[in-house]
């Protein structure tokens, strides 16, 4: 999503740990700027601008300008790297962003109601997803997607497929892929097998081949008493 945010840049030409370590120190943190068939850039930054992108709604995916040397580019955070130990932002990749040209992006699916299958059937709701990619124009980029799941009930799903594209946007995603789904509590499967075992087995079949035996007796008996008759 596009936002009206303009971060100031500073060219750099010195490299190395020294160099970033100086530019910390000073406030800023190194940075490139590459993408749309321009040569990359080697720049600092401000971690705080860069800090507050990153935690606002839209996150990674805001298009905001990155002003150099006197004129403003749009541009994406698509990498960044923190302090192990201190969590401090120590580095980040801007890539210029050609707003004619179609991306690639992994947007949020957050989900609203209440299941149907939780409230009347005792079930789970659980999130399986929670992000699609899609490929559409960089003014089109959502915030967030959102999917109803009041309907579902125990065994149902909402799938990737599911989910509303606006615009010229185009599903990247495997359409099969679970959002959510409604599950039967765990406790309640397993009361549930116990109670299959515990149910009388039906006995074996063996009253045919009886049947049959007996029958067989009784012809024998008809021809012995047949055979004395003749006598």
């Amino acid at each position: 999503m596009r936002k009206d945010i303009t971060v100031t840049g500073e060219s750099r030409a010195a490299r190395g740990k020294n160099e970033a370590r100086r530019l910390r120190q000073g406030g800023h943190i190194p940075a490139v700027l590459y993408g749309a068939r321009r040569p990359p850039i080697a720049l600092s930054v401000d971690p705080k601008q860069m800090e507050r992108i990153l935690h606002s709604t839209t996150g990674h995916n805001t298009i905001f300008n990155v002003r150099l040397d006197g004129e403003a580019t749009p541009a994406m955070i698509v990498d960044w790297q923190y302090h192990p130990v201190r969590g401090q932002l120590l580095h980040v990749d801007l890539k210029r962003i050609d707003l004619d040209e179609r991306l690639r992006v992994f947007i949020p699916v957050l989900t609203h109601g209440d299941a149907k299958g939780v409230k009347q059937q005792g079930g789970l709701l659980e999130l399986v997803t929670r992000e699609i990619e899609v490929e559409c124009l960089p003014d089109e980029i959502p915030e967030h997607f959102t999917v109803s799941v009041t309907e579902l009930m125990i065994g149902q799903n909402i799938r990737a497929a599911d989910v509303p594209l606006t615009g010229s946007m185009k599903l990247m995603s495997p359409p099969d892929s679970v959002i959510a789904h409604v599950i039967a509590l765990r406790g309640e499967a397993q009361a549930a097998a116990p109670a299959a075992e515990a149910a009388p087995a039906e006995a074996p079949s063996t009253a045919e081949p009886e049947v049959i035996k007996k029958g067989k007796k009784e012809e024998e008996a008809g021809e012995a008493e047949s055979k004395k008759g003749k006598k």
